[in-house]
């Protein structure tokens, strides 16, 4: 038996939560994500952190949790800059995470949105879709495109229909948060004449993509094992690490992405880097007819603007999106 289908045997099958309650083995560990024990409890090792929303005190940027279904629990963290007297864009981000960790609630989050709203003069949507394991792959897929809906519905909520412009719409998300940006473009390609929005580009900020065959300096990276195991732990079902999930490249439906500008931001020594390039590439290989820039930010790694938002090039990075959302010269 492969590892692989170990894992999904052991991990996912219904008696596993029957099994030795009283054991503390450790049956599963992903470093700095996740430890699952042979009694069926796991505990996350990161992305716990949790900060109510209110006013920034900073910014002015004011934010607040809406429910989006009641029926699943999936909800929303809403941002609007400080007394905006026009219309302005709409940003729905899409936070990180590896689809097992942190929540639009995250510290890291909420501190990153509020200056996106303040600095580039956007109304933001943070998706809090729900994460594995309790929820595997697609569950957040699915989550994120109830949300889009409901941003492109009849929903009830004067923030989005009093200054949200739903004609000038913008995805973004970081890590396996642009994954799922990348996939709702996909299905905004495909199903666009239901919605009610204009979707103008993606901002794709280290995207978690992956593949089976190694590309550029992954095969000599020693955290490949680790992407391998959080798609395998996120998606037990998925056909592999060639699952057009996790890897554009063998979507059927890539040239489908429904947006004409794409920003691709990555970082020097984030194994993820080559993957960017190699989406850049694909896109145009594969009959997508839009703009697509990406950028690389030298000596910085994975999600380097999170954790240090200060820096210059985090800063940097930050100016990028706004001049990405707002067609600002550079």
């Amino acid at each position: 038996m492969s590892k692989w289908a170990y894992e999904r045997l052991v991990l996912f099958s219904p008696n596993f939560l029957q099994m030795d309650s009283s054991s503390n083995q450790i049956v599963k560990e992903i470093p700095g994500v996740i430890r699952v024990y042979k009694d069926g409890r796991f505990q996350k090792l990161a992305g716990t952190d949790v900060v109510p929303a209110g006013i920034d005190p900073s910014s002015g940027v004011q934010s607040k949790d809406v429910i989006i279904s009641p029926e699943t629990n999936l909800s929303a963290r809403l941002y609007l800059p400080k007394t905006p007297t026009k219309k302005l864009p709409l940003l729905i981000y899409i936070h990180g995470g590896g689809f097992i960790i942190d929540t639009a609630a995250s510290p890291l989050y909420h501190d990153f949105l509020n200056l996106i709203a303040a600095e580039s003069n956007v109304v933001i949507v943070s998706v809090d879709y729900r994460t594995a394991p309790e929820y595997p792959v697609p569950t957040c897929f699915n989550d994120s495109w109830e949300a889009i809906k409901w941003v492109a519905g009849n929903c009830p909520e004067p923030w989005l229909n009093d200054y949200a412009d739903r004609e000038n719409v913008f995805f973004a998300g970081d890590s396996a948060g642009a994954n799922i940006a990348h996939q709702m473009a996909i299905r905004v390609g495909l199903e666009n004449p239901c919605l009610s929005i204009n979707l103008c580009g993606i901002i794709l900020l280290h995207p978690y993509f992956w593949g089976k065959d190694r590309i550029g300096s992954e095969g000599e990276d020693p955290r490949k094992t680790l992407l391998d195991d959080m798609w395998i732990f996120a998606h037990p079902g998925t056909s592999g690490l060639d699952d057009p999930l996790i890897n554009p490249a063998k979507d059927p439906n890539l040239s489908d992405l429904g947006c004409s500008r794409v920003l691709v931001c990555v970082a020097e020594k984030d194994i993820g880097k080559n993957r960017g390039w190699y989406y850049k590439d694909n896109l145009g290989k594969n009959g997508w007819n839009g703009d697509i820039e990406v950028i690389e930010d030298r000596g910085e790694d994975h999600v380097f603007f999170l954790f240090n938002p200060s820096a210059n090039n985090a800063s940097t990075l930050r100016r990028r999106i706004c001049t990405f959302i707002n067609h600002m010269d550079n």
